[in-house]
């Protein structure tokens, strides 16, 4: 009997054993797929930085193209291969899972090695919780608030195309021209957040705090769905957080093929290194002549200080005032006289039209579209700027010329944040979107974001309050201006303090 029972429980294993296998195939199967669909989904992610990465066209050596290519057809082969997996599954469904297992697990391994391989093609990926694109003001300012709201080491990166940490870009029309070394304004003094009375953000200061700063690095690529970013070295960065603060870049006459508008000595002043080569060329043309192309904040601090460093000024602008968009008559009109009794002419209502150049390529006169033509050892243009968006094209609503966010300084797209001269934001005041080219503007719109940020994450809210000096059109602001003048208390108008400064330059 009990051989008898043997026998049947030696037959009833031989007879289950292939459903044990099949039902063994099927949990072995599921996994597989799972752990296959997964890294399929990570292959992904990795394939499009890479293709990202070869788009830019920047890779410089840095990754081997010929190998990188082939490397993502094998990826397009083996995501065919898979999809030919699944549909099989579909159709056989359950004896599938059987005959695919053997596949499945291959491809598992298959997977895991092309993933290894785009890994190292890559090189080395930076992530970070929040980067900020830029090195201006706003990401001086944005950095400090992030560390008063509470910043872990290695959470954020600032990106910078210049080669020096965040500084009060205002220094360089003003302290930064003065013809006294000993009083001319020089880094590290006047990095930020000195303009605003804090205390001064040397680069030891980010150090400590566990900022990254990645200077000299100009970012080219942008892809915000992926979150990723490409430097011209074709490095990657990934953020979980973007702050845009890339700030403006100015007007060149050049962009209006000018003619002779390429000759040296023609200056435009936005950056560090800017304000280097004027300064070369003012130790270089001493006691020449002057040209200012541009009557707005450049071009009146500009002027002033090369009146102080003993040049013949001229100011060349369009408009029949100074300042046209901010200053009324009566005010302008105050400016331009004491610049004049100062011994700097004022040419208004033309423009430059182009300029004559020495054997040397260097700037001798400037063409003035009424037909005169002045004597110039230096031209400086401040004809405007115009916000930094392009890289950002096709990827963010825009508005106003600038990227459209909400009063947080939220753009379209989630996680991504814009400030500064490039943010059109809604005023109240006025009730529509602008933009606002303002230092101050610069500096609270990058604190409100980062505020707004923190807040987000602990789902909390806040307010942005604009300062008083920011959006100043309109009739009520210029009877406060007329009411300011007249009543003596000009030096007291926060509003026109920056112009007071140079004026205080020019007195003897």
């Amino acid at each position: 009997m009990a051989s008898s029972f043997n026998l049947v429980i030696g037959s009833a294993k031989f007879i289950f054993a292939p459903i044990e296998r099949c039902l063994n195939c099927k949990r072995n199967f599921d996994e597989n797929m799972k752990i296959l669909q997964k890294l399929l989904k990570e292959l992904n992610t990795v394939k499009e930085v890479i293709e990202l990465r070869l788009s830019a066209e920047i890779h410089g050596g840095t990754m081997q193209t010929e190998e990188v290519k082939n490397w993502l057809d094998d990826v397009q082969r083996i995501k065919t291969e898979i999809e030919v997996i699944e549909h099989k599954t579909k159709e056989k469904k359950f004896l599938s899972r059987a005959f695919l297992g053997k596949t499945v697990e291959e491809k598992v391994f298959e997977l895991k090695a092309f993933l290894r391989k785009g890994k190292a093609f890559l090189g080395m990926v930076k992530s970070f919780k929040y980067i900020i694109v830029g090195g201006g003001v706003a990401a001086g300012y944005a950095a400090r608030e992030f560390d008063r709201q509470g910043l872990k080491p290695g959470q954020l990166a600032i990106i910078s195309k210049e080669s020096v940490a965040p500084y009060e870009r205002p220094t360089l029309s003003k302290g930064y021209l003065n013809p006294n070394p000993k009083a001319a304004a020089r880094l590290p003094e006047f990095h930020v957040c000195v303009g605003s009375g804090g205390d001064r953000l040397l680069p030891d200061w980010y150090k400590e705090k566990g900022i990254q700063l990645i200077l000299g690095t100009e970012i080219v690529k942008v892809n915000l769905a992926l979150k990723t970013l490409v430097s011209a070295a074709g490095e990657i960065f990934k953020f979980q957080t973007l702050i845009i603060a890339t700030g403006s870049t100015v007007i060149r006459l050049t962009d209006f093929k000018v003619e002779g508008a390429d000759a040296k000595n023609i200056f435009y002043l936005r950056e560090l290194e800017d304000a280097d080569k004027l300064v070369e060329s003012i130790k270089m043309k001493k006691h020449g002549k002057a040209v200012i192309i541009g009557g707005g904040y450049i071009g009146l601090e500009v002027a002033a200080a090369m009146r102080i460093n003993d040049f013949d000024v001229t100011m060349v602008y369009p408009d029949p005032w100074c300042m046209p968009r901010l200053f009324t008559p009566t005010i302008a009109a105050f400016y331009e006289s004491y610049y004049e009794n100062k011994g700097i002419k004022i040419i208004k209502g033309t423009v430059s039209v182009g300029f004559n150049a020495n054997a040397n390529g260097e700037v001798k006169g400037v063409k003035l579209k009424d037909g005169r033509v002045l004597e110039a050892d230096i031209v400086v243009v401040g004809v405007g700027a115009r916000p930094l968006t392009a890289l950002f094209k096709g990827q963010l609503e825009e508005d106003r010329g600038g990227i459209k966010t909400d009063g947080f300084f939220k753009t379209s797209m989630p996680g991504v944040y814009a400030v500064g001269d490039v943010a059109s934001f809604p005023i109240k005041l006025y009730n529509e979107t602008r933009r606002v080219e303002h230092v101050d503007h610069a500096r609270k719109s990058a604190e409100h974001a980062v505020k707004a940020i923190k807040a987000n994450e602990t789902e909390t809210t806040i307010h942005y309050h604009r300062s008083r000096n920011l959006g100043l059109i309109g009739s009520k602001t210029e009877r406060l201006l007329e009411l300011s003048l007249k009543v003596g208390h000009l030096k007291k108008t926060r509003l026109l303090q920056r112009f007071q400064d140079s004026i205080l330059q020019l007195r003897t």
